[in-house]
């Protein structure tokens, strides 16, 4: 899967939110330094042909869906990650990130909690479905 720039992440972003819209909607999403209408436009244009969004016509008008789920980007971006900037190690990248966050070990112990709670309810949630 391919990397995204920063402005074709925003347009994905707004995306996810609101999940279709036409180029008004997601020109109305942005807050500060809002973009030309055929910035977003043209982005638009560059995800649908590497297939990140689709469009279907409303009259004059074209309403844009993402393909690519949330969940499925951001995973791929993680592990590329980690790969490129902690050798793969996810161990190695939370020691990084306790160290550098000045998390108390009862954070980690919380954090660890959590982890191992959602781990768990993973695997029941496997057996329930087989």
């Amino acid at each position: 899967m391919m990397q995204l720039t920063k402005a074709e992440e925003q347009i994905m972003r707004i995306l996810w939110i609101i999940e279709e819209g036409t180029v008004q909607d997601i020109l109305k999403r942005f807050t500060e330094s809002k973009p030309a209408r055929t910035t977003i436009a043209t982005i638009l244009s560059i995800l649908e042909n590497k297939n990140f969004v689709a469009h279907r016509s409303e009259g004059r008008v074209n309403v844009y869906k993402a393909l690519v789920p949330k969940n499925e980007y951001s995973k791929k971006q993680l592990f590329g990650f980690v790969k490129n900037y902690f050798d793969g190690s996810f161990s190695s990248m939370i020691s990084f990130f306790a160290k550098e966050t000045n998390l108390s070990i009862e954070e980690m112990d919380t954090l660890l909690e959590e982890t191992r709670q959602a781990l768990e309810k993973e695997e029941n949630d496997k057996k329930t479905i087989t």
